[in-house]
């Protein structure tokens, strides 16, 4: 298959289709929450690894995670200092996740707006979209177009003419434990929660 348009890539991704396009971070394969599993499939990965959820911001983001009033209130502050960014928050899952995106942790679930005015642009149109880095597990993220359209060519891959240029690190991931964040991975944005300022 050939690259796509823009317009191809988002009529694609909400028909169901596994889209691939750039991020601040890496490229990214991604596809709607409930077909999550041809994702699985086509890096070959493991159920262990759950994709995670990227949206155009925080607010489309609440409704897959669930926690009390001050959890939403140190989640929402966290959101408002760290997005759009390379910041993952790992927190408890709603039943609105489907399971094929997270099969074998179903209480956690990845979120993130990246900061890409290309991945804004088709999460304001698509919805929240299932993602991953574009790359079959095991192998490093693919960093151009043509190497992900030659690796997956059943997927729809955005033609470059009006591509950003991914950073090629991961973003920081962490975890919310109920009272305070552990760090499980720590990418090129430093996180303190020290920044964040909520009242008792």
């Amino acid at each position: 298959m050939t690259l796509v348009s823009l317009p191809e890539l988002i009529t694609g991704a909400k028909q169901g289709k596994v889209v691939s396009f750039p991020t601040d971070t890496v490229y990214a394969l991604a596809v709607s929450p409930e077909n999550a599993q041809n994702i699985f499939q086509l890096k070959q990965r493991e159920a262990k690894k759950p994709l995670i959820l990227m949206g155009a911001s925080s607010q489309q983001l609440w409704r897959y995670v669930q926690g009390n009033d001050r959890e939403f209130q140190i989640w929402q502050a966290v959101a408002n200092h760290y997005f759009p960014g390379a910041l993952t928050l790992v927190l408890p899952s709603s039943s609105e996740v489907p399971r094929t995106v997270n099969p074998e942790t179903p209480d956690s679930i990845g979120i993130r707006v990246p900061n890409s005015a290309i991945a804004l642009s088709i999460f304001e149109q698509t919805g929240v979209l299932a993602t991953t880095s574009a790359n079959r597990s095991g192998e490093p993220p693919l960093t151009s177009p043509e190497a992900i359209n030659e690796r997956f060519p059943e997927v729809l891959v955005l033609a470059d003419e009006a591509a950003e240029t991914p950073n090629s690190l991961p973003s920081t991931v962490v975890k919310w434990m109920g009272e305070s964040w552990t760090i499980l991975r720590q990418g090129n944005l430093p996180f303190d929660s020290g920044v964040i300022n909520i009242s008792r």
